[in-house]
């Protein structure tokens, strides 16, 4: 039987604390239940690896803070991983850190391991700004911990960071960029702030303690990243990641090769509590409480709990907007068709309107959104549902 390319990801779900504006199926307090966490996750990862024959393409550490792991935790993870399944020569193997939670030494030891790319969790170089996200870093701690990494032989390097914030500016966000750029990182992920009603920043917004950019504020901050990175020499390759061109070519090497599967609607499987997995047919996840996880774990294998079958008109959906976030290479009426069986003429109504409106353009063969729609994605995207 052919060997099934798929990413893994590795859900590690523990903080030193929880930011305030986080949604993410996190949890601070809770690092006694680590050994026992790891040890859940290796048996998830022995018993799914006899469900089908898969090869790992990439391998992702994300929460949480996975660098919260120790040196033999992640051995013990990776060590379980080869052991389950065929790995590519040049797997990806991604961990998600946050400054402080890094040294010298640290780092070098997820360099033997194999991990060879690093995911730092910067969000400002602002030190007012990291305290009002509730970051236990500093501005100095986040170019430490960069520099060390470049020490410890890490040669593919992506850097986080938020814009939209409370109360700041465009004049702020473009000294922001200024100095991301200076750092020469070969990934940024820029990402608008969104908070779920539920959350204490959002609570404080309400409450009228902190006040927000308005929405012209913050699409001009987006704007503002797309020329000032592009002038710098990263190519926009999704709506929110930006990747360092190869050597003046227009063939970036730095793209997330994780996250790509993701907007390419292709197979993954997601180990640890709360973690997603989508098989090319079927949508499942996993129980979300570590400690519920690691129970069910222990006493069936699998902690799955939900699970959807893809209708085909939900998966054209998703193939027209994942594709969409693909600013390069969108999506084309032949891959449309190889994919489903059918024309894309199925929106033909939907891709008219959205053209008509500057949102979408067709461009040697590919739609794409134009840079307004870039602007209001959401709007677009939502156009292509049941």
């Amino acid at each position: 039987m052919q060997l099934l390319d798929v990413g893994l990801y590795i859900h590690v779900p523990f903080c030193q604390v929880r930011c305030s504006y986080c949604d993410f199926n996190t949890y601070a307090g809770l690092g006694h239940l680590i050994d026992d966490y790891v040890a859940a996750l290796c048996t998830e990862i022995q018993q799914r690896s006899t469900s089908h024959p898969y090869r790992a393409i990439t391998i992702y550490f994300g929460g949480g803070t996975p660098s919260l792991l120790t040196g033999a935790h992640l051995d013990r993870i990776l060590t379980s991983c080869y052991d389950a399944f065929a790995i590519a020569d040049d797997v990806e193997i991604t961990i998600e850190a946050n400054p402080g939670t890094v040294s010298l030494d640290s780092l070098r030891a997820m360099r033997h391991l194999g991990v060879n790319r690093l995911s730092l969790g910067v969000q400002s170089l602002d030190d007012a700004m990291l305290r009002l996200l509730d970051r236990l870093h500093n501005a100095e701690q986040a170019r430490e911990a960069y520099i060390a990494a470049r020490q410890a032989g890490f040669g593919n390097i992506n850097l986080d960071f938020m814009y939209g914030l409370p109360g700041q500016t465009v004049e702020h966000w473009r000294q922001t960029l200024a100095q991301a750029i200076a750092l020469q990182a070969d990934h940024l992920s820029l990402y608008a702030l969104t908070l779920e009603k539920h959350v204490p920043m959002a609570r404080r917004v309400a409450a009228g303690g902190l006040t927000l950019p308005d929405d012209d504020t913050v699409a001009d901050m987006y704007t503002l990243a797309e020329d000032m990175l592009g002038d710098a020499g990263y190519l926009h390759y999704e709506i929110s990641n930006w990747a360092k061109i190869n050597h003046g070519s227009n063939v970036p090497c730095f793209i997330s090769r994780h996250n790509s599967l993701y907007w390419q609607r292709r197979p993954y499987l997601g180990f640890g509590a709360g973690a997603h997995s989508f098989d090319g047919r079927r949508r499942f996840s996993n129980v979300l409480h570590p400690r519920r996880y690691i129970e069910k774990v222990n006493a069936t294998g699998s902690a799955e709990v939900e699970s959807e079958t893809i209708t085909p008109q939900i998966a054209m959906a998703e193939t027209m907007f994942l594709s969409l976030r693909l600013l390069q290479e969108g999506v084309t009426a032949d891959d449309f068709t190889a994919r489903h069986g059918q024309s894309w003429d199925i929106f033909a109504a939907q891709i008219r309107e959205l053209s008509d409106l500057g949102l979408l353009e067709q461009r040697n063969g590919r739609l794409l959104l134009t840079r307004r729609g870039r602007l209001l994605s959401n709007q677009v995207f939502v156009r292509f549902l049941p």
